[in-house]
């Protein structure tokens, strides 16, 4: 199986930053999870937003997006559900 990098946008880092504690353990064990499966059980490609994938961590979205051929995976956003489509 191949590893893909996993890459931050500077926003998304920031909104990771301001996560709870609990909310920035979950997201970063699937943010790990990411690197070794880009698309697991549960994720969903979002409509409407070309090459843009969400997966969920209890009630907080990562939204990223997969280069398949650079083997990365670049998060673009981390929020709460209420929040992050926006």
């Amino acid at each position: 199986m191949r590893a893909y990098s996993v890459e931050f946008t500077p926003a998304a880092e920031r909104q990771f930053a301001k996560l709870p504690s609990t909310a920035r353990t979950l997201a970063a064990a699937v943010v790990v999870t990411l690197a070794s499966n880009p698309r697991p059980h549960g994720c969903v490609k979002l409509a409407g937003a070309y090459g843009l994938w969400r997966v969920r961590a209890q009630q907080f979205r990562v939204i990223y997006r997969v280069l398949e051929k650079r083997l990365v995976v670049t998060v673009v956003k981390i929020g709460d559900w209420k929040d992050v489509y926006r």
